[in-house]
């Protein structure tokens, strides 16, 4: 508490006279990011790659994870998850698909029962999901991205000007696409769970933005003769307390489940980790700056209409500035 104290309400950074080299840094990371999925690739897990699912009910009344990992992991199978679900006894396994046809994969099944068979009370369900089916996934995963970045932006651009929404756009772009990079260099397993993760980044990321965003236009407002840079300093500056704050206890929160959530929820929760410091800076040092390179200023603003200007245009009086109000 006394820490949270002596942080400055009121910081007088100069933010933007950063904006090339961190204009620079973003496109930086940008096209290593791509150039890293490109070329490594994402670390697919079964959801997308396809392979072997197995619902089983185990004889102990809460399973044994670290147990049957261990098993599994001995049969060298390749990539295999293992997490509870409904009652505590409830087991979902997953395992990569296997290298040769129905033959292989029937035999990766056999083993897998015959590892399991002293601790497994039931198999409830045994399936193979084809690689259709993760193309599938991958397609859906990838329109639901896009949708939703699509949907953000136009709520930027109804809720304020066109240039904080195209800002805003590159933001979030910059962010799904640097979060994926992050994944192809760590090499963390990507399936449904994972683009959960890359919306929620999105969500966190806009919500920063829209934060600074309205702070921006607000000093838009009331400074009308001071040069752009010095309103978007103004504007940083106002929300940076806020923005440190929120951020450090999100990311208290996620490293805390990094550390004691186990191997089900790693990826989601570093992709997090990674999504909610990148998603800060792109609202502090990409997404307001920018707004200087697409022309806006303070008279550029659309004022909004007050409330006497708004019953003389509708009663065809005269406006405060002396003009005719047109008739409705």
């Amino acid at each position: 508490m006394a820490l949270i104290k002596r942080v400055p309400t009121t910081p007088n950074f100069d933010f933007i006279k950063l904006r090339r080299a961190t204009l620079l840094l973003s496109a930086i990371l940008v096209m290593v990011s791509m150039a890293v999925v490109g070329v490594v690739g994402l670390n697919l897990g079964v959801d997308f790659r396809g392979g072997i699912v197995m619902e089983v009910r185990t004889e102990a009344p809460e399973a044994d994870l670290p147990e049957l990992r261990s098993r599994m992991n001995a049969l060298d199978l390749g990539d295999t998850n293992i997490q509870t679900f409904g009652a505590p006894n409830d087991v979902l396994i997953s395992i990569q698909e296997q290298p040769g046809g129905e033959e292989e994969q029937a035999a990766a099944i056999a083993q897998t029962r015959e590892a399991l068979d002293d601790l497994v009370q039931d198999y409830r369900r045994t399936e193979f999901v084809g690689p259709t089916v993760g193309e599938e996934l991958q397609r859906a995963g990838i329109m639901a991205t896009v949708l939703a970045l699509g949907a953000m932006a136009a709520y930027i651009w109804f809720r304020f000007e066109w240039q904080f929404a195209l800002a805003a756009l590159i933001a979030l772009v910059h962010d799904v696409v640097t979060t994926l990079g992050f994944f192809a260099v760590t090499q963390l397993d990507f399936n449904l769970g994972t683009v959960a993760a890359v919306l929620t980044i999105a969500g966190y990321s806009i919500n920063d933005t829209v934060v600074t965003f309205d702070r921006v236009r607000e000093s838009m407002r009331r400074y009308k003769k001071k040069r752009m840079e010095q309103v978007l300093n103004l504007a940083i500056n106002g929300v940076l307390t806020r923005t440190i704050l929120t951020s450090l206890t999100t990311l208290a929160a996620l490293i805390a489940l990094a550390v004691f959530g186990g191997p089900v929820i790693r990826s989601f929760t570093w992709g997090l980790i990674w999504g909610v410091m990148i998603g800060t800076y792109s609202s502090i040092f990409l997404a307001a700056p920018l707004l200087m390179y697409f022309g806006l200023k303070p008279s550029t603003l659309t004022e909004p209409e007050s409330d006497k200007e708004a019953s003389a245009r509708l009663s065809g009086e005269r406006t405060p500035s002396g003009d005719q109000a047109p008739s409705p």
